[in-house]
């Protein structure tokens, strides 16, 4: 039951995401004079509708999408009558449906024919389309000040030592029960003892598993100083981590998974020692909220920036056993599935979970916002594309000496649109699948 909750939850996330979306589109729109028909959320057939005014506004079946209708998106042809124009939509499923109808037309009545989007200047074409992703990138930023300021995030205050390995690992893998000086990890060696509480090593101070661990691994077979607390007092140690070959990590101590879905190894430095700590949850100022927000940003686009190597790992996870980046890109298959394990989860309190949910919501819309971005067509920014070359193509009218309208007829480019959809659709097949039957898995 709660499993379905947390789907639910998401679900609905989700939708007013899309629905918001949308709003992005819409507001601007009406408010430079165009003429808009209908605003739906999802895709499919139509569950509900309403006409208000001009607009019909409503829901469909599969809510996956969204789009706004606007008269006029696309200049007439060359030769044709402007009171005949090719209909088309924001949605990137709706545009395809109307280039499947090969140039579906709309009558625009005489009154009309200033309030199509073509005859806007480049500048209101640009905040019209960016509108959708705005308010992605908005929803995000407010869900990361909530979960931040206002209900607050775990923060490490100490760092402590929760266990100490006496042996090496053998090379076969195996720790030996009996050694020697020589075959005692380095944490022994240098007199480490569970309880530990670490104050500095290598005169930085620690308060941070992560970074402790970091020290450790850029230091193999160095002899670096460990300040810890015992009893009541400081204890100067001097430990030398010893070389081996570990799974690689990336700054935030996360394993690092190849374009093939294999786990990276690089020689680091170990201690052999297991690192704990005590946490408090603390509500972060504006200022530290937007950083979190802006960092948050900066992965989610580098996730983009490699899609194709990360496709390539999905398929390696779906097919061949290879391991789940955790970084790895899902469908609403996968995402759903995190958020019902979380609400179901019995090892966080109900505060934890709502945290978990809604920082699913935020980096939902962050893609939404990067994917949305990208200058391809029928994605929001090959609109944004296309309006920023008309008024280039413009320009360059104008000091060759031509006079009257200028254009860009963007439905040219839906032949790559057809394109770009397909691999969207396969995309979103294959990570389904993987999702399914190789999900990510968080700690």
């Amino acid at each position: 039951m709660l499993f379905l909750l947390g789907v639910i939850i998401l679900l609905l996330g989700v939708g007013v995401s899309i629905a918001l979306h949308e709003i992005g589109h819409l507001t601007p729109a009406k408010l430079f004079g165009v003429k808009v028909t209908q605003y739906m959320v999802g895709f499919g057939p139509t569950i509900w509708s309403r006409p208000r005014g001009e607009t019909e506004y409503g829901v469909k079946a599969i809510p996956l999408g969204g789009y706004i209708r606007m008269i006029g998106m696309f200049p007439p042809r060359p030769g044709e009558k402007e009171g005949m124009i090719r209909s088309s939509s924001t949605g990137r499923f709706s545009q395809l449906a109307d280039q499947m109808r090969e140039d579906a037309y709309e009558h625009i009545a005489p009154r009309d024919s200033d309030r199509v989007f073509y005859k806007l200047p480049t500048w209101k074409k640009v905040v019209i389309m960016f509108g959708g992703p705005f308010m992605n990138l908005i929803i995000a930023l407010v869900l990361l000040i909530i979960i931040a300021s206002g209900i607050g995030l775990p923060v490490q205050q100490t760092a402590k030592i929760a266990a100490v390995q006496s042996c090496s690992p053998t090379t076969a893998g195996k720790a030996v029960s009996d050694c020697d000086a020589a075959g005692r990890t380095a944490a022994a060696a240098a007199g480490v003892q569970s309880g530990d509480q670490i104050v500095s090593i290598n005169g930085t101070k620690i308060t941070s598993t992560t970074d402790f661990t970091n020290i450790v691994r850029s230091h193999p077979g160095k002899q670096i100083p460990l300040v810890v607390q015992r009893d009541g007092r400081q204890v100067t140690l001097q430990v030398k981590p010893k070389l081996q070959r570990m799974p690689k990590q990336d700054s935030n101590g996360t394993q690092v998974v190849n374009w093939k879905g294999e786990v990276e190894y690089q020689d680091v430095g170990i201690i052999g020692a297991s690192i704990g700590g005590t946490y408090r949850d603390e509500r972060q100022s504006l200022p530290a909220a937007i950083g979190t927000f802006g960092n948050a940003l900066e992965r989610t686009s580098s996730v983009f920036v490699k899609i194709p190597q990360k496709m390539v790992g999905v398929w390696n996870a779906a097919f061949s056993g290879g391991t789940r980046d955790q970084y790895s890109p899902q469908s609403v298959v996968g995402v759903g599935r995190t958020a019902g394990d979380v609400a179901e989860s019995t090892h966080a309190s109900v505060r934890d979970k709502i945290v978990v949910l809604l920082m699913i919501l935020a980096s939902l819309n962050m893609a939404l916002f990067v994917f949305n971005m990208v200058p391809l067509l029928p994605l929001d920014g090959g609109h944004i594309a296309g309006a920023l070359w008309e008024a280039v193509k413009r320009r360059i009218a104008r000091a060759r000496g031509i006079t009257g309208p200028v254009y860009v007829d963007v439905a040219k480019a839906l032949p790559l649109a057809y394109g770009v959809s397909i691999v969207l659709l396969v995309m979103f097949a294959l990570l389904a699948y993987a999702d399914i039957v190789n999900p990510v898995k968080f700690g």
